[in-house]
């Protein structure tokens, strides 16, 4: 794993697993870009930590382009992680078009869009994007189709796309967790039926915290023998049945 300074842009800064990621590059001694959709919390982080952001919807081609030439402007640019996605809980007869449409575009077409720009501009550097999918695409969950339909779409993206890149040195990979306590996940994370249901369903009898995500996140951004891989970090929860 390389410890020279890299500058890595993480999209979804202001998120659990984005903002203990970039804690996480800066301890590191790397050099965090901050992205992120909503502008006054991306303000307050990098000002707070003295970092370049950038606003920008990657939901949104368009966006997504001068977001990456953004990062690019501000120096060599190693890696691009995009911790970006979305929760809904509904069986598909009960999910509506604008639901769906909602999950593709968040999920799916937003790492479709990043593929798109980052790539061209890693090559330069043979560098590195990390792309999340969920262990819903794993396992078989009730009231997940729409939300593992669009991962499992990140997942072949991700493959298919390392392929194509392999040969200029660009690694894509994919970080898959399980439910992990984060503003996103709030509604089901929060004491109650619903979380400690969850906890019995993770073999390690815990959901996750961000920071346990994090250094698989960093084995797929540093790993230089990496590439085409989906990392599974879940306490056990798409791979193992423990009695409880």
């Amino acid at each position: 794993m390389t410890h020279s300074l890299q500058n890595i842009l993480v999209i979804g800064a202001t998120g659990g697993i984005g903002g203990a990621l970039v804690e996480a590059l800066r301890a590191g001694g790397h050099r965090p870009l901050l992205a992120a959709r909503r502008p006054e919390p991306l303000e307050a982080l990098g000002r707070s930590i003295d970092a370049p952001w950038q606003v920008g919807d990657t939901r949104d081609a368009a966006q997504t382009e001068a977001l990456l030439a953004w990062a690019e402007a501000q120096g060599p640019l190693h890696g691009v992680v995009h911790a970006v996605g979305s929760i809904l809980l509904k069986p598909a007869h009960r999910t509506t078009d604008a639901e769906w449409a909602d999950t593709l575009a968040q999920n799916l077409t937003s790492a479709f869009n990043v593929v798109r720009a980052a790539t061209p501009r890693l090559a330069t550097q043979a560098g590195a994007l990390v792309l999340f999918s969920t262990a819903a695409a794993h396992i078989g969950l009730p009231n997940h189709e729409a939300i593992a339909a669009a991962k499992a779409g990140v997942e072949g993206l991700a493959r298919a796309s390392a392929a194509t890149w392999a040969a200029k040195g660009v690694r894509i990979n994919v970080v898959a967790p399980g439910l992990v306590e984060t503003p996103l996940s709030a509604s089901i994370t929060r004491p109650g039926p619903a979380l400690e249901m969850s906890q019995r369903m993770h073999a390690l009898g815990r959901i996750g915290q961000p920071a346990d995500v994090v250094p698989a996140v960093q084995a797929a951004l540093f790993s230089p023998w990496m590439t085409g891989q989906v990392l599974v970090v879940d306490g056990g929860l798409s791979g193992l049945k423990v009695p409880r």
